[in-house]
């Protein structure tokens, strides 16, 4: 065998080969990518312009620029973090443990991060904030949005609202550009009738990939967003040589990308490594698995990670609900596995796209993953906005649930770092 393991060798002419390849002037590829880079004033500026973007008194400012009606709510929520008026973490615990609670000792290398999926408006982060306030529950740390960007953008300020919030709540968040496979970049390919099209590639063919990272500079440069989903082997490529290049850019790889067993994961990270910088930092910050993985994928996955010195840069992330409708067989809930795994295996993200199945069963209308590409005007004509809020909030209900299983195990969790303190 070890001599077999031995034909595995990645000889170093290979590797000098595809930096050939990469740094050649004439490579048409490479050529046109770096003009779009260029086009937005070279990493240093893009990087300048993001920060400038990003700045909490700067997104404030807009939206007072255009009389958001936000601007209100993020005054709230700053109030409320500053009077302390979410429960701290401490006090969680003793409400799950009783006194023992906050002498006992918690697995915080460990520690789970709380995840919620999609957070599509942002008056939804406020009716999720009165909630936790009234019944002393946790926020997430992690919030993942998948609303059409152009719509939000135009929306009363919901882009510069939410890019604000996450900053008083102590939050990551993702965002999902437009340049995805239901833009119409296939155009053989429309709705749920011709789904399995997808199969062979979920949408970004041709130029697409070039235009994913145009459109990602324009709102990491406009807006601030620093991390955006990821669904296709081209744009994951983009995004490690956007990173390489000096841009402080950051994406996750979507559950639609099929990371379902530890030699895809293998893949994923050795372009990461590839691709990473001098202080061993890429752009990947989580790899989210698809649906079908099990505790020893995770496990094994994990001993990759490792290896290649991602342990703490690349974060797991692992459904543990889905929306009731449209994603997956019912019922699915994955959080015992969780807390088995969570023992063994840090950095990991417990993303919660549904809500548990008892609540679920009950609604008139359940989650459905084919709500997320409704338009906001279609919505609202249909009368579903107060039910798909509804269904945000049974998805907070579970995160919560998630918290409570993983807390009475000993493990810590991540929460809005700014408000649970």
């Amino acid at each position: 065998m070890s001599d077999l393991r031995e034909r595995l060798r990645i000889p170093p002419e290979r590797v000098e080969e595809i930096n050939q390849f990469l740094l050649d002037p004439e490579n048409e590829l490479v050529n046109e990518f770096l003009k779009i880079v260029e086009k937005y004033g070279g990493p240093d500026e893009i990087n300048r312009k993001a920060a400038q973007a990003r700045d909490l008194n700067n997104l404030k400012r807009r939206l007072k620029e255009i009389d958001s009606p936000y601007l209100v709510d993020l005054q709230w929520l700053e109030e409320q973090r500053d009077k302390g008026a979410f429960v701290s973490l401490d006090n969680y615990r003793k409400k799950i443990l009783g006194e023992q609670g906050k002498a006992q000792s918690f697995n915080k290398k460990n520690a789970v991060t709380l995840e919620i999926s999609a957070l599509q408006f942002f008056p939804w982060l406020i009716s999720e904030a009165r909630h936790a306030i009234e019944h002393e529950e946790l926020m997430p740390d992690r919030y993942i949005r998948v609303r059409n960007m152009k719509e939000q953008v135009n929306d009363q300020g919901d882009t510069l609202a939410v890019a604000a919030a996450m900053q008083i709540i102590g939050a990551s968040y993702v965002e999902t550009l437009d340049t995805k496979g239901t833009d119409g970049s296939n155009i053989h390919l429309g709705g749920p009738e011709t789904i399995t099209g997808y199969f062979g590639g979920v949408g970004q063919p041709n130029d697409h990939p070039l235009k994913w990272v145009d459109e990602f500079l324009y709102y990491y440069t406009e807006y601030g967003i620093r991390q955006v989903l990821n669904i296709n082997a081209g744009t994951v490529l983009l995004g490690y040589m956007l990173h390489k290049l000096g841009i402080d850019n950051e994406f996750k790889i979507s559950v639609y990308m099929g990371n379902d067993n530890p030699f895809s994961v293998l893949w994923t990270l050795a372009g990461a490594k590839l691709f990473s910088r001098d202080d061993g930092t890429t752009s990947l910050a989580g790899l989210n698995f698809s649906n079908s993985v099990n505790n020893d994928t995770i496990l094994v996955s994990h001993k990759v990670r490792k290896v290649l010195g991602f342990e703490d840069k690349v974060r797991f992330e692992h459904h543990i609900t889905e929306t009731w409708k449209s994603i997956v067989i019912q019922p699915y809930n994955r959080r015992q596995e969780l807390v088995e795994i969570a023992k063994s295996v840090p950095n990991i993200s417990a993303k919660h796209e549904g809500g548990d199945e008892d609540v679920e069963r009950t609604r008139e209308h359940p989650s459905d993953i084919l709500d997320y590409f409704r338009s906001k005007e279609e919505i609202l004509e249909q009368g579903l906005m107060e039910a798909m809020e509804q269904n945000y909030l049974d998805k907070h209900e579970a995160v919560n649930k998630t918290a409570r299983a993983l807390i009475a195990e000993g493990i810590d969790v991540v929460c809005a770092r700014n408000l649970h303190q």
